[in-house]
């Protein structure tokens, strides 16, 4: 329960003393005592004898109801930069060329990219483009630009749609080295699939996520049986 209040922004800053927490939670000052350490190995709080108890981290809402980029998503939290580290053409792997409905061994553009927020880095992101589309967006600056963004400026269309899947992996380590995470954290996998207005699929990517520093959110509704 802490833990959640902590990531919905309970605590601005200082969370209440151990009494008090212990009262709240109907539950012993070591008890509390123990979940507050839980948390900090957690990295989600600071805590010092004299300082008391902080919040060190927060996390992001990351909505699944619109077709947005990461920049679109999180523009009201700050500037969202990219590290492009690597652009090549290759052949594309069996599995992207049939969701790209590309020839197998066909050509597609690959762009890795190390994600930030400020100076926090929220994600690793591997793209895969169709061939066309691919070599127009290379074409322009990707560090300050969302992909989905010069797709659409570089292919006249609207993106339709995408499907997505979305599934928690643990941090290898060189993905822990590069979102800065410890080995074996936990992540956010999604596999996102992306067609322009005319059902044409163009945006293969596979995002690898900061368990926590993102949540994912969408209102679902009922339908009809």
């Amino acid at each position: 329960m802490l833990r959640h209040q902590i990531y919905e922004g309970t605590y601005a800053g200082a969370l209440p003393a151990e009494a008090e927490l212990a009262a709240e939670f109907f539950v012993s000052r070591n008890t509390i005592r123990e979940a507050l350490a839980v948390l900090k190995s957690e990295g989600l709080i600071d805590r010092g004898t004299k300082v008391g108890t902080h919040v060190a981290g927060r996390k992001y809402d990351h909505g699944l109801d619109a077709l947005v980029g990461l920049k679109e998503t999180f523009k009201d939290y700050g500037d969202v930069r990219n590290e492009v580290r690597a652009v090549q053409r290759l052949s594309a792997p069996p599995a992207v060329a049939r969701k790209l409905a590309l020839e197998p061994g066909a050509q597609v553009v690959f762009i890795e990219r190390l994600r930030y927020l400020a100076d926090l880095p929220l994600s690793l992101d591997l793209t895969y483009l169709a061939p066309e589309i691919g070599e127009q967006v290379i074409g322009h600056a990707l560090e300050d630009n969302d992909i989905f963004a010069l797709i659409e400026r570089v292919s006249g269309h609207r993106l339709g749609g995408a499907s997505f899947a979305l599934e928690a992996v643990s941090a290898d380590p060189h993905t822990a080295a590069t979102l800065q995470v410890p080995a074996g954290s936990a992540l956010l996998m999604a596999e996102r699939l992306t067609s322009l207005d005319d059902g044409t699929p163009v945006d293969l990517e596979y995002i690898r996520m900061r368990g926590d520093r993102i949540t994912m959110r969408g209102n679902l509704n009922r339908r009809d049986a």
